[in-house]
Formats: structure tokens, C-alpha cells, sequence
């Protein structure tokens, strides 16, 4: 095993098993997958749309993601990896030439639409269009992982060809997004681009039945799947359940097997005490990062003393002691993944505002600082977000923090949808509760959201030297050269407190110990295609 894939992948606690809806009708050798039986699974938010290249929720990916192929994907048997990358709808590995600024994809042959029709490579054509070159008014949420794509071509039915303007290595795992959906070129001809945010027609393992909205998604196998013999599943079941009591109810009774996003340490024990070898927990760390971000549109946050000194009040190191036993958080960090080449080491690490192991020594530099501002007496609100995990608790945990150190601070918690009209229309709160959640762990793509310009920046600032760092860090080819470009970019951003990172969530994804070939991801976007999930039977 690679030493990265050692640093990123973490141990699934076996528990135990029991249950699945449906009948599964022969006997399970060890180890082998049986078909059989529906999956049914809770989610714990609304579905926007069924439009993979729009929304960027888990509560659109959980439900409808089953429904379809992508190009790329993260390899199901080993999603932890952030480099093992396979082919999905193209066949083998994919030939890089012309100095790393054409990838060429040969095209599986034989893959049907649930409509029936046959897949080419026109419909990827289409795809990667409407995704990176979508015209005026059609909404791409990741256009700007793309901004290097010349041109997209097909020079026959089973050949795609990506041209870039440079040399860009973040290209593979961009593409992998399990958002990128594979719609057919002829329902986009036919039907315009807003016809999949209501529509489903995709090659994926299972064939959409009904979606009733606030109840359930309902999926049955895809017998002309084209990954021969899968899936193992007869059907699926996804049922909208916005309440964690709910969610964890219906695993306890045996109503549902799994909830994909994840659960807060007590509720995995609580499982775990009432269920026994019923039960297996599968952990990780989470590809999304918690911190704030300081409104520099308000005079007070322009100064960079004032941001620094919230960044020095932080005990990062004792709060994730204490947090990581009641809430969804865990790693301290900067805003690169855990684990990964690029992660800053622990020296320096230490060197950033509130990273010390000498929190007297940091507070008192946190004190100091906000003397030299004039803000002694710094008031602030943190805008924060009705959800419980780890919002609302992570946001208690930075006001008692920023207290100690003098500053009068509260919260206003208000529901999500007023919450992100704060970020993105209204734009007057103090300093906002802030997250950087990803797909694919490709950290040169994933820090993008700092840039002056970019759609989640909700900073507000105005510091060129964030995109020139940025983009000097992202086209370097060289390793060792990228390594240090992200440094300097991590610790201007982080140095002068445009963000404030507190800790990386972490997963734990209880599950029924029947349910089997799902392997946790370190983003709950990940590994969700469900075509090599199974139920034991043995276990029931």
C-alpha cells in the first residue's frame, strides 16, 4: 500500500448484522455477493432537483446518483484513494499526449439508456458541454474546475477527446465528480437543458420508478446495466427523512439499513449498545472543512489584525478533543485534506495564527492584537445555520473561544435558506459559520473557493495575491514545486485571516451488518452508485 493511501485510509470497525426489505432467494458463500433484495436507506435532506450538473446537496446525489454512469469514477473498492480513478463509461486507462494537454477516452460500446437508446461518445460530448461550456442562463455549479478545457471532440462513435489550453494534473479527479451525470444528447436536443432537473433517463445500475416528494425515491435493477452481473440489488428505496431522530429510528428498528451522509459519535453508540453484531461503523475522515469567515465588507474585518486575533483565540488542539466526542468534527488542519501530499506538516502548521501548542501564549497575541486595532471591545455575531450537525455546535464552541479572549460574541441561527440569502444577497453579517465541502480529494481544485471571484468566497475580500498564488500553485507540474506554491498560498489565506479553519468533519456512517460491498468515502458524495451493494442473507 502507498504511503498515501496508508495516511488516507481508515479502519471500518466491524460490529456485527440482521435485515433487508425484499426476499433474497439463495444462500450467501463468504465473502461472495448474493442478488437479491431492496436497499432502503434514509436521507436527511431535500432533493432541489434531480440535476446532477446544477445541485450540489447529497440530498440530490443519495436518491438519484444510482440512476446513472459517469465517465470517471473514484474506485468503489477503494475510495478512500484519492489517485485510484477508474473508468466507468470508458474502457481502460485514458492515453495522455501533446505534453499533458490532450486525454483521449476510449468509449465502452453496448451501453443502453434506460429509454433504450444506445450510448455513444456524443452523449459525453454533450455532457461535458452543458457542464463546462454551458450557454447563458444554464446553471454549471463546477464550471470553474474547467477553465483550462479548450475544446471537447469526438472523432467517432467511441472516442472523446479533452484539449486543454495547459497541462493541468487536477483534470482526472475533476472529471470523476460524481455530479457529472451522463445525460443523452438526444433528450438534450429534444427537451432543452432544464429537462433533467424533472426527468431521469440515465445508464446507470438501477431505472427510476417514482420519486413522491417528501417520502421516498423508489429504484429497480437495471438488467441491461453494463457492468456485467451487477447490480446484486433488486431495488432501492430512499426515503426523505429531515429529522435525525427519525433517520437513527428507522436503523434501530430495522426500517432502513444506512444513512450515507453521517451520524455524531453518541448516535453511533447508542446504535452500537442497542443493536450489538447487528450493527457494523465504518469512519473516516470527511472531505469538508469548518471554520469562519470574516465580512471585510464591514469596516472593523478590514483590518487584518482584528481577523488574526479570532484565528489566535482558538484552542484548536483542546476542542478537538472535546468535540470529537459529541459532534461531526474531529482533525485539526489547514485547508488542505488530512493525509494528503500537499497537507502541511504539523511544524508548519503551528506557525499559523491559533496553531501553537501554547494557547497562554496565542490568547495573549490574540488580546494584543485586537489592542493594537482598537477593537478591545470587539463585538460580533456569528451567522450560523439551523443545523445542529456540527453548525450549531461548532458555532457554540467558537463563541465561548472568542469570549475568553474579550470579545463580546453571540449567534443568530437561523434556518438554511435565510442563512445562505445572508452569505449571498444581503451579505451584512459579521463573521459567518463557513464550510468547504468536496467530492473527489483534489485539494488544488478544492482551495479554488478563496478566489476573489469565486461563487462560495463569502468574505468578501479583496486580496489579489490570493489569485495570483492560487493560480501560480495550480498550473505547477512539478510536485515538490506545487507542495511549496500551496504553503504559500495557505498561509497568506490562513495568515491573514481571510479564513478561519477550525476542524475537518469526520464520518461515521452505522450501517446494518447485512448490508455489504459499500465501502466508506471520505465525502458523503462519494461511492453512491449502489451497484455493488449487497445484502447477505445470512444476516437477516
Amino acid at each position: 500500500m502507498t504511503t498515501i493511501r496508508r495516511r488516507l485510509a481508515t479502519a471500518a470497525i466491524a460490529l456485527g448484522g440482521s435485515l433487508a426489505f425484499g426476499a433474497v432467494s439463495t444462500a450467501a458463500i463468504a465473502g461472495t455477493p448474493v442478488r437479491g433484495g431492496v436497499l432502503s436507506f434514509v436521507v436527511g435532506s431535500k432533493i432541489p432537483s434531480y440535476d446532477g450538473h446544477q445541485e450540489t446537496t447529497f440530498g440530490m446525489i443519495h436518491p438519484i446518483r444510482p440512476f446513472y454512469s459517469l465517465l470517471l469514477r473514484v474506485n468503489p473498492d477503494n475510495p478512500q484513494s484519492p489517485t485510484d480513478i477508474i473508468c466507468d463509461l470508458c474502457e481502460g486507462k485514458w492515453k495522455k499526449s501533446n505534453g499533458g494537454k490532450t486525454y483521449t477516452f476510449k468509449i465502452k460500446s453496448g451501453v443502453i439508456f434506460h429509454d433504450g437508446a444506445p450510448l455513444t461518445s456524443a452523449d459525453l460530448k454533450a455532457t461535458l458541454d452543458k457542464i463546462i461550456f454551458p450557454p447563458k442562463g444554464v446553471p454549471s455549479s463546477r464550471k470553474s474546475w474547467y477553465t483550462q478545457v479548450a475544446s471537447v471532440q469526438t472523432p467517432d462513435a467511441t472516442t472523446l477527446v479533452v484539449n486543454l489550453k495547459r497541462p493541468l494534473p487536477a483534470l482526472i479527479p475533476a472529471l470523476a465528480s460524481p455530479f457529472n451525470f451522463v445525460y443523452s444528447k438526444k433528450d438534450i436536443d429534444a427537451h432543452g437543458y432544464a429537462w433533467h432537473k424533472k426527468n431521469v433517463n440515465g445508464t446507470g445500475a438501477f431505472k427510476f420508478v417514482q420519486h413522491q416528494p417528501g417520502a421516498l425515491v423508489e429504484g429497480t435493477r437495471n438488467d441491461e446495466f453494463h457492468l456485467k452481473g451487477q447490480p446484486y440489488l433488486d431495488g432501492y428505496k430512499a426515503i426523505s427523512a429531515p429529522k435525525m431522530s427519525v433517520r437513527l429510528q428507522a436503523i434501530r428498528g430495522d426500517r432502513a439499513s444506512i444513512e450515507f451522509r453521517g451520524f455524531p459519535p453518541k448516535a453511533r453508540d447508542d446504535l452500537v449498545k442497542a443493536l450489538g453484531n447487528k450493527i457494523k461503523v465504518q469512519e473516516s475522515n470527511w472531505n469538508c472543512l469548518m471554520g469562519t469567515s470574516p465580512n471585510q465588507r464591514k469596516k472593523q474585518f478590514q483590518d487584518a489584525r482584528v481577523r488574526q486575533a479570532l484565528g489566535y483565540s482558538l484552542d484548536r488542539w483542546g476542542g478537538s478533543n472535546y468535540l470529537a466526542r459529541i459532534a461531526i468534527v474531529k482533525t485539526v488542519g489547514g485547508v488542505v485534506f488530512p493525509g494528503h501530499t500537499l497537507e502541511a506538516s504539523k511544524a508548519e502548521l503551528s506557525k499559523l495564527p491559533g496553531y501553537g501548542k501554547d494557547l497562554n501564549a496565542s490568547r495573549a497575541k490574540s488580546k494584543k492584537l485586537l489592542g493594537d486595532a482598537g477593537q478591545s471591545n470587539l463585538k460580533l455575531t456569528l451567522w450560523n445555520r439551523a443545523v445542529d450537525q456540527p453548525y450549531k455546535v461548532v458555532g457554540t464552541w467558537l463563541i465561548d473561544q472568542w469570549r475568553k479572549v474579550g470579545i463580546k460574541a453571540d449567534q443568530k441561527v437561523v434556518p438554511s435558506g435565510p442563512w445562505y440569502a445572508g452569505l449571498r444577497k444581503t451579505k451584512d453579517f459579521d463573521v459567518s459559520i463557513d464550510f468547504n465541502c468536496q467530492t473527489v480529494i483534489n485539494p488544488t481544485i478544492d482551495v479554488s473557493k478563496w478566489l476573489i471571484d469565486a461563487g462560495n468566497n463569502y468574505s468578501g475580500h479583496t486580496d489579489q495575491k490570493i489569485d495570483e498564488m492560487y493560480f501560480d500553485m495550480l498550473y505547477e507540474t512539478d510536485p515538490k514545486g506545487q507542495y511549496k506554491k500551496m504553503r504559500t498560498y495557505e498561509n497568506h489565506l490562513i495568515g491573514q485571516g481571510h479564513y478561519i479553519p477550525a476542524f475537518w468533519w469526520y464520518k461515521i456512517n452505522p450501517h446494518r451488518s447485512y448490508v455489504k460491498g459499500w465501502n466508506i468515502a471520505p465525502s458523503h458524495y462519494l461511492n453512491q452508485a449502489l451497484d455493488r451493494v449487497w445484502i447477505d442473507p445470512k444476516l437477516r
